[in-house]
């Protein structure tokens, strides 16, 4: 990642499901699966405070224990502040489901995110992040001007941490934000996807004048690349049919190169020079296991053009091709 000296491996856990989105994963399955990351040299592990009300942090603090600091790539998030939940209150689950009692509290001041990375460091049992992002403050961006980023960039400073930056699905403002600061790297889930060009419009431009490194997330679509059956998500709730429709035709079009329909997606970002690592969620060892064969399979150059020739991807997207030196191919 540039002059930040972060090394990230292209391909890294997204740790929410750690933290029990959307159903509960028992500990010992948790550990089953940082343990399969390490075996598939996926060795990026991204977390919050958010997922699950710091259940993710503390499981892959464990899941951690015991391994050379050297061998892995930690990020974690910032913006929201956890408290206890006082007597009678309740929490609300925002998508996760057996979290620990606590309470989500936004805070983009300069103590209250001094006090988050602190808090997160004793979950996870180390002494220092990687990396550390400002987590979807696309609808507080003035605090992020005001307080928020001066005092990430004084962390970085300091050497308390290596690289900020920003993690959100929106990709506009994170857009405006790499424009106006000196941003590291950001985490941007969805917007660049198969299915998605936003990101390719506004923000992978600036990152690349910027020199901003790109993480992307939600290769997916939260579910639709993966398993584009009626009833399938996308952006967490049910797909359009029309993208349901172009998802199948997708998956079609991918099976007649005997490619997975998932290879394709996770590979598809990084036709992009600015994209440097994706990160996928896994709840089981077996998922984080097929997500490496996944992302490892060689996928022709063949099925790229026949994508674009058919209109199913747009002919001014870069492409990731083996074969760079061939007419049309992108930069």
């Amino acid at each position: 990642m540039g002059r930040t000296g972060v090394v990230l491996p292209p391909l890294g856990l997204g740790c929410a499901p750690l933290g029990n989105l959307y159903r509960a994963v028992p500990e010992r399955q948790a550990q089953e699966v940082v343990r399969a990351a390490f075996a598939a040299g996926a060795g990026h592990f991204d977390t919050a405070p958010h997922y699950g009300a710091g259940l993710s942090e503390e499981r892959l603090g464990r899941a951690l224990r015991g391994r050379d600091r050297a061998t892995y790539t930690l990020s974690t998030k910032v913006g929201r502040r956890l408290r206890p939940l006082g007597p009678g209150e309740q929490a609300s689950a925002e998508g996760f489901v057996d979290a620990p009692a606590r309470a989500r509290v936004r805070d983009h001041s300069r103590d209250g995110i001094r006090a988050t990375l602190e808090a997160s460091l004793e979950r996870l049992g180390v002494d220092a992040v990687d990396i550390v992002l400002l987590h979807d403050v696309e609808d507080h961006l003035r605090e992020v001007y005001e307080t928020g980023f001066p005092a990430l960039a004084e962390l970085r400073a300091q050497g308390r941490v290596r690289a900020i930056g920003f993690g959100m699905n929106h990709s506009g403002p994170l857009a405006r934000l790499v424009a106006d600061l000196e941003v590291d790297v950001v985490l941007c889930a969805g917007r660049w996807t198969l299915l998605e060009r936003t990101a390719f419009d506004d923000l992978l431009p600036v990152c690349a004048r910027r020199g901003t490194a790109v993480v992307v997330g939600g290769v997916y679509n939260s579910g639709l690349l993966a398993d584009p059956s009626p009833g399938a998500p996308y952006n967490y709730a049910p797909a359009p049919a029309r993208l349901l429709h172009r998802a199948r035709e997708l998956a079609a079009t991918c099976a007649e190169f005997d490619v997975p329909l998932k290879a394709a997606a996770l590979r598809f970002p990084f036709g992009h020079p600015a994209v440097v690592s994706a990160v996928v969620g896994a709840a089981t060892a077996g998922e984080m296991t097929e997500n490496a064969a996944l992302f490892a399979r060689r996928i022709p150059d063949a099925l790229w053009h026949t994508l674009v020739a058919r209109g199913l991807l747009d002919p001014d997207l870069p492409l990731p091709l083996h074969d760079r030196a061939r007419p049309g191919a992108h930069p």
